[in-house]
């Protein structure tokens, strides 16, 4: 069951392309793109990025509670999206090894990793949702073109 629709996430990366378009700053267009997802996605608890700086992840923008300031690579559902460079969806975080649970009412996880112009990892964009198996391919397909607008 995908957190919206297929319709729903073409206009969502249209929204997304608008907010950024002409903005270089990247706690603006992270924080705009991330208020966007978090009240439009079915759902979710957190939708955030946590930014790759002295080989660890750093919170950066969100919407939902306080969350974890600091993520070693390989750890929990972003530090492993950031270690394989590649999308985690995670259908029950209660199953996932290592999860890292900054918010207890979070059941369901898909983590998209941002990479600058260049190809290396600028950070992670993290979403939660308080279902079970909340997450699937539509959204990683729409979530990693919404990741891949920034220009970092």
């Amino acid at each position: 069951m995908s957190a919206t629709t297929e319709n729903n996430y073409q206009l969502l990366v249209k929204q997304a392309e608008a907010l950024v378009d002409g903005e270089s700053d990247w706690i603006a267009n992270t924080a705009n793109v991330s208020a966007l997802l978090f009240n439009a996605l079915n759902d979710v608890n957190f939708a955030g990025v946590y930014r790759y700086k002295n080989h660890e992840l750093i919170l950066g923008p969100f919407q939902g509670k306080p969350a974890c300031v600091h993520i070693a690579i390989g750890k929990g559902v972003c530090g492993t999206t950031a270690k394989e460079r590649q999308t985690q969806i995670v259908k029950n975080v209660h199953e996932f090894a290592g999860h890292i649970a900054c918010d207890s009412d979070s059941n369901s996880e898909i983590v998209i990793p941002i990479f600058k112009k260049n190809g290396e990892l600028w950070g992670v964009f993290d979403f939660d949702s308080t279902k079970i198996a909340n997450f699937d391919e539509l959204d990683q397909k729409y979530l990693e073109a919404i990741s891949n607008i920034f220009k970092f």
